[in-house]
């Protein structure tokens, strides 16, 4: 457990709240996506964001990189793209007479995988180990990935054309889904008065470095969870699993995946224990996409979830 007595939970606290303020001058009126993202970075997870196009997801994508300081690459999905365009390629050299590997795009700290249910189910297969474990193997080799590693992936909603369903094994890799949505009035005036995002974007200076976020997301580790918090999530993974209402329940790895992000959420408020409350701003995040409501419920899965958190009574 952190030491309350030691200011370094309030740093802490501080320095992401300077940084989510700097993102909410680039994505006006979205203050709970935004800090969801952060929480789902800090957690070391990966992020989907499933909207119609130019809604704001790629300029997201930027303004979390810049502010964290997290070095940046866009893969741009498409039906025609090879595995080998993500990962890289080993190329022979007739100087040296051997093969030498040249590293895709995927060897960033942050990866936006841009539309990436636009891509062939082999393409998409390719960010599996990488999501996973944090490494690629290729020609027989196994190469560790930067860290922190954070995939960005964008989706373009299923009716559109040209889309391909993302597996379940991919969904389930992402530990959040993010719907941004259109602006409000408000929101949208300021983006017709104001700069470009793209300019803004470049002129961004991170409030993070790239070791004070692995050291924030070492944090997050440490925050505790009681007993009682503990046999909280049980019961709400324990309710998806019933299949009165989903064709099939959370997993463990989203169960651990909740814990963890309601970990983070405590760190952002400056707390060293989670409360149920934590649970509560995640949990929609962390289980829609993992979810399919059964037949006899025509609701989304969201709304569905929403519900279950207001049957399930706190231990």
């Amino acid at each position: 457990m952190l030491d309350q007595t030691t200011p370094t939970l309030q740093s802490m606290q501080k320095s992401i709240h300077s940084a989510i303020q700097l993102i909410e001058t680039i994505i006006v009126g979205k203050p709970d996506q935004i800090k969801l993202a952060v929480c789902c970075l800090l957690s070391a997870g990966h992020c989907l964001i499933e909207d119609l196009p130019g809604v704001g997801k790629t300029t997201l994508s930027h303004a979390l990189a810049r502010v964290f300081g997290l070095n940046f690459s866009r893969i741009q999905f498409t039906s025609d793209l090879l595995p080998a365009d993500i990962l890289g390629v080993s190329i022979f050299d007739p100087q040296a007479q051997q093969f030498n590997f040249h590293p895709g795009p995927i060897f960033s700290n942050c990866v936006l995988a841009d539309e990436m249910n636009r891509a062939t189910p082999k393409t998409q297969s390719a960010l599996l180990e990488a999501m996973e474990e944090r490494q690629i193997t290729i020609d027989g080799s196994t190469k560790i990935l930067q860290q922190p590693f954070f995939v960005i992936g964008t989706q373009n909603p299923l009716d559109q054309s040209g889309t391909f369903p993302l597996p379940e094994s991919q969904l389930d890799r992402f530990m959040m889904k993010l719907n941004l949505g259109y602006p409000d009035e408000k929101a949208e005036r300021q983006l017709l008065a104001g700069q470009s995002r793209q300019h803004l974007i470049q002129n961004l200076q991170p409030a993070i470095t790239t070791e004070n976020l692995i050291h924030l997301q070492n944090a997050v580790e440490g925050i505790h969870a009681s007993e009682a918090l503990l046999d909280y999530v049980q019961l709400l993974v324990a309710e998806t699993r019933n299949k009165e209402f989903f064709v099939y329940g959370l997993s463990p790895r989203a169960a651990l995946s909740l814990l963890k992000a309601a970990r983070a959420w405590a760190l952002m408020n400056a707390r060293d224990f989670v409360e149920p409350g934590d649970i509560k701003a995640v949990f929609s995040a962390i289980s829609s996409h993992r979810l399919i409501p059964t037949e006899q419920h025509s609701t989304d899965a969201a709304s569905l979830v929403d519900k279950l958190l207001q049957q399930i009574a706190i231990p």
